[in-house]
C-alpha cells in the first residue's frame, strides 16, 4: 500500500530527495543597555535608530548546521543613547541530500527568513521590558539581501580576475 502513494523508500534503503527541516530555535545571545535611565524617558522627540543585520552559519554535525540571525539595534537622541540592543537567534536546520549549489543560498537566506519573525518577537519583547515601545522591524527579504550581496562579490571578483 505504501508503494501506491510514492512514499516508500527506494530499494536499497537510501532515500535520495532533499529535505530541509527545523530542528530548533533559540536565543543564543541578548544582550539591552538602557544606560541613561531614568533621565531617557523624559527626553522629548523620536530618536534615532540604526539597525544593523549579520548572518553567520556553520555546520555542527552531518546534515545539521546552525544559522545565527545576529541583530544589533542602538536607538539615540540628543547625541545621547537611549537603548542598546544585541540579538543573536540562532537554529539548527536539518539538510539531507540538498546540493552544494544550493547549500549557502538556502543557509544565508531561506533558514534567516525563517528565523526572522521570531527574533523580532523577542527584540520587540526585549525593547518592551526596558520601558521603550516595542520595536516592530519590517519584514526583511533575505533572499534579494543574498542576490545583491552575491552580485556585489561577483563584480569585485570581476576586475581581479582580469588583472
Amino acid at each position: 500500500m505504501a508503494d501506491e502513494t510514492g512514499d516508500a523508500p527506494l530499494a536499497n534503503g537510501e532515500d535520495i530527495a532533499p529535505t530541509a527541516g527545523v530542528i530548533s530555535q533559540y536565543v543564543k545571545d541578548l544582550s539591552f543597555e538602557n544606560p541613561n535611565s531614568p533621565a531617557v524617558y523624559q527626553w522629548q522627540g523620536q530618536p534615532q535608530i540604526d539597525v544593523q543585520f549579520n548572518i553567520g552559519s556553520s555546520q555542527v554535525a552531518d546534515d545539521v548546521h546552525e544559522v545565527v540571525l545576529k541583530v544589533d539595534v542602538k536607538a539615540s537622541a540628543a547625541d545621547k543613547t537611549a537603548f542598546q540592543v544585541e540579538l543573536a537567534y540562532a537554529g539548527l536546520f536539518g539538510l539531507r541530500n540538498v546540493p552544494d549549489e544550493q547549500l549557502q543560498p538556502f543557509l544565508l537566506a531561506e533558514a534567516p527568513r525563517i528565523l526572522f519573525p521570531f527574533a523580532r518577537r523577542v527584540l520587540a519583547d526585549a525593547v518592551r521590558d526596558g520601558g521603550f515601545p516595542p520595536l516592530m522591524l519590517e519584514p526583511i527579504d533575505f533572499g534579494q539581501l543574498y542576490m545583491a550581496q552575491q552580485a556585489q562579490g561577483e563584480q569585485l571578483v570581476a576586475p581581479a580576475g582580469q588583472a
